[in-house]
């Protein structure tokens, strides 16, 4: 079986060159096209003794991976799937091998494509082998064979056991049909121990509810589990004699817990969830004597990111962000606390990620980034105290010419605080600035953060100013936040989104007769209906990705298909047919001034082309003039750079028509 396509010297070669220098193009790219080019390195990793250091690398236009001598730097290897195969999410599985998602870029769907196969190789290229999938080719002849049979799931790395030379841990979904390779959404994970070189595999037990997210100890045995079966209301189980328990005997009185960390024995247990109404907090639970214990909250925002020692698998910090990111210690002695303070103040102004470590933590590959800097991969000594530079993600854009993203907050009109992230171009007076008002997705779960944002930078250099509002609704502010988006979509969210945009003209930071709204996914339904709700507010309207039929959320994509999908959208818009008509965009485009550009992808899933057909005839009734742009074989979102950049360039060209640029 050709498992892998085999390097020649020259294009060894020429992925080595690239590695030291960044050629984009022999000729300057526009903007457009420099906004829209993917990372190119992401998921950088070493060895678990050090030896190596991996990276995922665009090439050619897919992605392969790519094994370096940690001392030299030298390229050692590089893994690359032939036709249109390439390397998806990888881990180090011993201090040798690899183990590898197979992902497939097919001709109607410009997203890659993962069908749940994992293989595995050793650094240096050798003992290929189909670790997990349905194609393996060995059959099981007789009950006492054992082989590395096909099966008919998608699996998922649980747990790498990187002290453990020979097995891992994977999780799996079967499928719902025989040749589908549909997942069966309604089926629980299932949970096998994975030989990493012959691929044998042994069952180790099955979670108990749906969407589930376990915890494994040092020693690879599952002991907790949360999951939900509605989207909506969660549940914790701990696992005693091989069997699931659930926590709901304690009365913790917590919603949406998931496990993160063990506290100093297995009874103990690291999780975040919420008390009613609340934000979300760390609570440290002991499963033997129900006790709970809060280790961290704050009241406005629940936690960004946990920080776990990944070698004892303890929690060692929490990380908020109020407006800028922030971290609370809570365990000052682990060394990963020692470091990340360390690195902190190595690199003001920058937020840390430990990424990757070796088995001793004596190295760590580190991710510094900021709202201007998309992030840069360093090399970590601890022994040493020494940081050495490996990588940035997008090379090409300097830092130091990017935008500020600021935090803000303001007073909507019923009182409430509402806060979000006003970006700037750069150099420019915050006075009389045209203005693209950009809603984010979701909404539920969803945040805008401060952070690196290619699309808002683009538009900053172009000279517009960028705000983000976290409306209610959106995750991240509690679960009394969250809910005050309920049935609310087209009403108090949008007004969230009309005030903090009139806060910036009272302000005389936006020019009133220039501004725009820019959306993708739900931030796509906001624009057309935040446009219905005040018309003269806005000069013109770009929804990407939208939905503007709500009634028809319940019949069209994949949210719908699932009976867990219904019930949450019976819960976040209601089923009055009434209240979905008055919430929709498509039988409101009378009340519409705007200009509109509508940006569509005919394979997305999520907001079937059906709601882009929806809105497009509903304004060709009206006869209300609008551009568009539809590309066939794109899902939700934008997959391929070009297509991106061809994206950007088309709203570019119409955001300085009708902002006057």
């Amino acid at each position: 079986m050709n498992l892998f396509k085999t390097f020649s010297f020259m294009t060894l070669l020429l992925c080595a060159t690239a590695l030291a220098e960044t050629k984009i193009d022999s000729k300057p790219l526009d903007p457009s096209t420099l906004f829209s080019l993917s990372n190119e390195y992401s998921q950088v990793k070493i060895s678990p003794k050090g030896d190596y250091i991996s990276a995922i690398k665009i090439f050619e236009g897919k992605k392969l991976l790519i094994i370096l001598d940690s001392k030299t730097k030298k390229l050692l290897h590089a893994v690359h799937f032939p036709d249109n195969a390439q390397v998806g999410d990888y881990v180090w599985a011993n201090h040798e091998r690899l183990v590898l998602q197979k992902e497939y870029l097919k001709g109607w769907s410009d997203v890659p494509e993962y069908h749940g196969e994992l293989y595995a190789v050793n650094a240096d290229g050798k003992k290929a082998k189909y670790l997990f999938g349905y194609k393996t080719s060995e059959k099981q002849l007789g009950t006492l064979i054992k082989k590395n049979t096909p099966i008919q799931a998608t699996a998922s790395i649980l747990d790498a056991l990187p002290s453990n030379n020979r097995y891992m841990l994977v999780s799996a979904i079967p499928w719902s049909g025989s040749t589908g390779r549909e997942l069966n959404t309604e089926a629980n994970q299932i949970v096998y121990r994975v030989d990493i070189y012959k691929g044998l595999r042994r069952k180790l037990g099955r979670a108990p509810i749906g969407n589930s997210h376990f915890l494994t100890d040092n020693e690879g045995e599952l002991r907790f589990v949360s999951g939900t079966n509605d989207h909506i209301h969660s549940q914790l189980f701990y696992r005693q004699d091989g069997q699931w328990i659930n926590t709901h005997q304690f009365s913790y009185n917590l919603n949406d817990m998931q496990p993160i960390a063990f506290g100093e024995n297995n009874n103990q247990v690291y999780v975040i969830g919420r008390e009613s109404g609340q934000t979300r907090g760390v609570y440290l639970l002991n499963v033997k004597t129900g006790d709970k214990q809060k280790i961290s909250q704050d009241n406005t925002v629940d936690p960004s990111n946990v920080w776990i020692n990944n070698i004892n698998k303890k929690l060692y910090a929490v990380e908020y962000e109020n407006g800028y990111p922030e971290y609370e210690f809570v365990d000052n002695k682990d060394i990963y606390a020692q470091y990340t303070k360390q690195l902190l103040a190595s690199l003001p102004g920058h937020q840390i990620r430990l990424v990757s470590e070796t088995m001793n933590s004596d190295k760590l590959i580190i991710n510094a980034f900021n709202d201007r800097n998309p992030g840069d991969y360093y090399l970590f000594d601890a022994q040493k105290v020494k940081l050495e530079y490996l990588f940035s993600q997008k090379s090409w854009l300097d830092p130091e010419q990017m935008a500020d993203v600021k935090p803000i907050s303001f007073t909507a009109r019923d009182g409430k605080t509402i806060h979000g992230y006003l970006t700037l171009p750069y150099g420019a007076d915050a006075k009389n600035l045209p203005l693209v008002v950009n809603p984010h997705g979701g909404p539920y779960g969803v945040r805008d953060g401060w952070e690196f944002n290619a699309q808002n930078q683009l538009f900053a250099q172009q000279g517009m100013a960028v705000l983000q509002v976290n409306f209610r609704g959106s995750g991240g502010y509690g679960q009394a936040f969250e809910e005050l988006g309920h049935q609310k979509w087209g009403t108090d969210i949008q007004y969230d989104i009309i005030d903090g945009t009139k806060d910036l003209i009272a302000q005389g930071i936006a020019d009133k007769s220039r501004i725009c709204i820019v959306g993708g996914s739900f931030g796509g339904y906001s624009a057309l209906q935040s446009s219905i709700i005040d018309p003269d507010l806005f000069q013109c309207a770009i929804g990407m990705s939208g939905v503007y039929d709500l009634e028809l959320m319940f019949n069209e994509g994949h949210v719908s298909q699932r009976k867990t999908g219904q019930a949450y959208l019976g819960a976040v818009l209601g089923k009055d047919v009434a209240q979905l008509k008055a919430m929709s965009p498509t039988h409101h485009v009378d009340k519409l001034k705007a200009k509109l550009l509508l940006i569509h992808g005919g394979g997305d899933k999520r907001a079937p082309i059906e709601q882009f057909e929806a809105l497009a005839s509903a304004l060709s009734k009206q006869h209300y003039p609008f551009d568009k742009m539809v590309l066939d074989n794109e899902g939700h979102g934008f997959y391929k750079d070009e297509h991106r950049a061809q994206a950007y360039r088309k709203m570019l060209s119409f955001l300085k028509t009708n902002l006057k640029l």
